[in-house]
């Protein structure tokens, strides 16, 4: 066992591949993260603006369109498929892998932080966007100044969870040989010949990130329960 332990770790500083793959982990999840955050609100705003118009919009209609594709193709999908699509057809001329996987992984989470966003905003009583409205706001100030924050805290909890999804869902970049946390594992695996050390100790590193972002979240559920007695 000790032996086994030298090899998977001490032997020609091994060890170097779980930090470097945990960073890139990392780097790509924090990244995708916001990106996924940015597509999210652009899509609910818009999906959620089209259904509040009366008035007939071709512009509005034509993005509430795409806004709808998008949501069906990408949930509709695997995230594995569509990190080969971005890698082998969409980015095939980039060797950034480390930039395909956020742009993947980003545009993935969109999609789920869209309906997210767009349950918060609907969650909001009618009678704020009225209000905002009445004091002279448009439909835009409106929305980014009144709605869109009270709905940014109540799906927060939410969101967070989203990123520890995110999180996990990350260890498929290995499809595209990049070097992130569960592929440094696969690489010590094939060195030394060994699975128990280097697959239980990629899974001790996710269970613990897991562990520590789930404490966080149950406190940020806390913490916004209290402020709103």
């Amino acid at each position: 066992m000790k032996e086994k332990f030298i090899a998977t770790f001490v032997k020609e500083n091994r060890y170097d591949f779980f930090i470097k793959g945990l960073s890139n982990t990392l780097i790509i999840s924090i990244c995708a993260a916001l990106l996924g955050i940015l597509i999210g609100f652009l899509i609910a705003i818009i999906r959620t603006t089209h259904d509040n118009n009366k008035k007939k919009n071709p512009f509005l209609d034509v993005l509430n369109i795409l806004a709808k594709v998008y949501l069906t193709v990408i949930r509709g999908t695997p995230a594995t498929v569509q990190l080969l699509i971005m890698y082998y057809i969409i980015m095939s001329n980039s060797t950034n892998k480390i930039l395909i996987a956020i742009m993947t992984f980003g545009i993935n989470s969109g999609a789920y932080v869209a309906e997210i966003v767009r349950s918060g905003i609907q969650s909001i009583d009618k009678g704020q966007f009225e209000a905002g409205r009445s004091l002279g706001l448009s439909y835009a100030k409106t929305m980014w100044f009144i709605i869109v924050p009270q709905a940014f805290k109540n799906v927060l909890p939410a969101l967070a969870n989203e990123f520890i999804t995110l999180l996990k869902e990350t260890s498929i970049s290995g499809y595209i040989a990049l070097n992130d946390l569960t592929r440094a594992g696969d690489i010590i695996r094939s060195l030394t010949y060994e699975t128990f050390f280097p697959l239980f100790t990629v899974a001790a590193i996710y269970l613990l990130m897991v562990m520590v972002l789930t404490n966080l979240v149950g406190k940020l559920e806390r913490r916004l329960k209290k402020n709103e007695r």
